[in-house]
């Protein structure tokens, strides 16, 4: 690994490690979306083996949205995106299985205005870090784990 790439993985590093649990999930959003873009410009070119490595990234990103949802403290928001999570997941297969190029524009448009209001609710401070925990999480929040 070159000097920059360590340089800018040691950012990240820091960057994910100073974030509160609404910045992780934008990051996260915001990963999946540049995956979900290379793995389309891969495509484009033909070159397979980068496609596949950005749709694995992307349905590692998306296990790991899944797996922070609390079901049971999340209310309807949470069931929403466990459905939807469901689906992309289901959509990734369909791009490998069944060659449906489609779906990485249709995962792009799922998430973006999902990442979108994550956004807007970090920057009105709908949900501190404290509230992210399930024990304090109002009905109808996605609960964090923290």
């Amino acid at each position: 690994m070159s000097s920059p790439a360590r340089g800018i993985d040691a950012y990240r590093r820091t960057e994910a490690q100073s974030a509160s649990p609404m910045q992780l999930v934008i990051m996260l959003y915001d990963g999946a979306l540049r995956f979900l873009s290379e793995a389309k410009a891969a495509q484009a070119i033909g070159d397979m083996p980068r496609r596949a490595h950005a749709l694995r990234r992307v349905a590692a990103i998306i296990a790991e949205c899944h797996s922070t949802l609390d079901l049971e403290q999340g209310g309807t928001v949470a069931a929403e995106l466990d459905r939807l999570y469901s689906y992309i997941s289901t959509r990734l297969i369909d791009i490998t299985v069944k060659k449906d190029a489609t779906a990485i524009d249709e995962i792009h448009k799922l998430l973006t205005p999902v990442r979108n209001a994550w956004a807007e609710a970090a920057a009105h401070g709908v949900m501190s870090a404290a509230s992210a925990a399930p024990t304090t999480t109002t009905p109808g929040r996605v609960a964090l784990r923290p």
